[in-house]
């Protein structure tokens, strides 16, 4: 009997940890069949999505080892990507030598911005992610938006007319990056079954795991898994936390430069003033749909969020059709759900540290009353 209450308690635990995955699995398995959708196509379609944004999700991971919850500021890295890619088209250095010098230029630009969101956030402890968020905001619509429209030409000299505004200096609406669309994607690709499979892409995806994995077991990593802990007891110990916080950060942005390269050369154009608007949103809404929570994440987090909501993403606008005859409704449906995720995930974050907290202070009052009474 007790064997199955202990069965029955692990069962609805594992329920309330999994409980957004495996909504978003019913809510696919209800608008696979709606959409009409061949299993070629969306294996198809799922694939691609994973090259394109896997590496964008795994740079979340290292703030969230660092104890500072989701990275809304990891914009900030892919506008320096962003930057890179302009630079390059301006060179008119295409291919996968365009690609290499777009990573090493945003280097400097991502660390740049990553180390003064690290610095902001450690004058903002507990308040990370709406300080993150707001940063997002205040970087992308006002620093990016002068360099970009303003600071371009006069300042950053732009040579090539078919990237700048008529009036002669900031960059047009739309950059095209068509001479390096996919390099990445097409090199070393193989086919499997109707299905492409981007094996480059997903070999510095594969790169990019093996680095966590070690660097989990590194010195800096437990410095990082220890400030995420309790930072308090590491600085006891004699880590630097300040220090460490703001390296898990700027290793975040670089590697969201490095994501955002990846991503526009999938895409093969790049959106000048609008790329980034979204990206962190719906990176972080897809790292939740796999599992993750504010204060734990891992890899494989990573992968079945990516398929699960990008599947969503992908038939909800069909399905949607099929229901309400209007395709606009799955559109909504699949924006609505995004912020939806992360509503929910900081919601029962501020409940489940109200409720450690309140444990800890009736823990603390029990003790103390012992104490009395002995």
């Amino acid at each position: 009997m007790n064997g199955k209450k202990t069965l029955g308690g692990k069962a609805l635990e594992l329920g309330k940890q999994y409980s957004v995955p495996i909504m978003f699995i019913l809510i696919c398995a209800v608008c696979i069949p709606l959409s009409g959708f061949s299993l070629s196509y969306l294996a198809n379609e799922i694939v691609a999505r994973m090259g394109r944004n896997c590496f964008l999700i795994l740079c979340l991971l290292f703030p969230i080892m660092a104890g500072m919850g989701l990275n809304f500021a990891m914009t900030l890295g892919a506008m320096g990507g962003e930057i890179a890619l302009i630079l390059v088209a301006d060179m008119q250095i295409w291919g996968i030598p365009g690609v290499v010098l777009a990573m090493i230029i945003s280097i400097p630009i991502s660390a740049l911005l990553g180390w003064l969101c690290g610095s902001i956030l450690n004058r903002a402890r507990g308040r990370e992610m709406i300080t993150g968020y707001i940063l997002n905001f205040f970087v992308g619509q006002g620093l990016y938006l002068m360099v970009v429209l303003y600071m371009m030409g006069p300042i950053i000299p732009i040579r090539h007319a078919s990237i700048k505004l008529p009036r002669g200096y900031g960059i047009r609406n739309t950059v095209s990056l068509l001479n390096m669309r996919q390099c990445l994607d097409n090199l070393l690709a193989i086919n499997i079954g109707g299905v492409k499979i981007p094996v480059l892409s997903f070999l510095i995806i594969a790169v990019l795991c093996l680095f966590i994995m070690w660097f989990r077991r590194t010195k800096l990593g437990q410095d990082m898994r220890a400030v995420g802990q309790d930072m308090q007891v590491a600085r006891d110990a004699g880590i630097k936390v300040e220090q460490t916080r703001i390296i898990s950060i700027v290793m975040s942005t670089v590697f969201a430069g490095f994501g955002m390269i990846i991503y526009l050369q999938n895409i093969g154009n790049m959106p000048t003033y609008t790329a980034h608007s979204q990206i962190g949103m719906f990176c972080i809404a897809a790292l939740l749909v796999g599992g993750a929570s504010v204060d734990k994440a891992s890899i494989g987090n990573v992968f079945l969020g990516v398929i699960l909501f990008h599947t969503m993403f992908i038939v909800a606008p069909s399905a949607g059709a099929v229901i309400t005859g209007d395709s606009m409704v799955g559109e909504y449906f699949r924006v609505f759900v995004s912020y939806g995720v992360i509503t929910l995930a900081l919601v029962m974050y501020e409940m489940k540290k109200r409720s450690m907290k309140s444990l800890a202070g009736q823990q603390l009052a029990l003790a103390q009353k012992e104490e009395e009474q002995q």
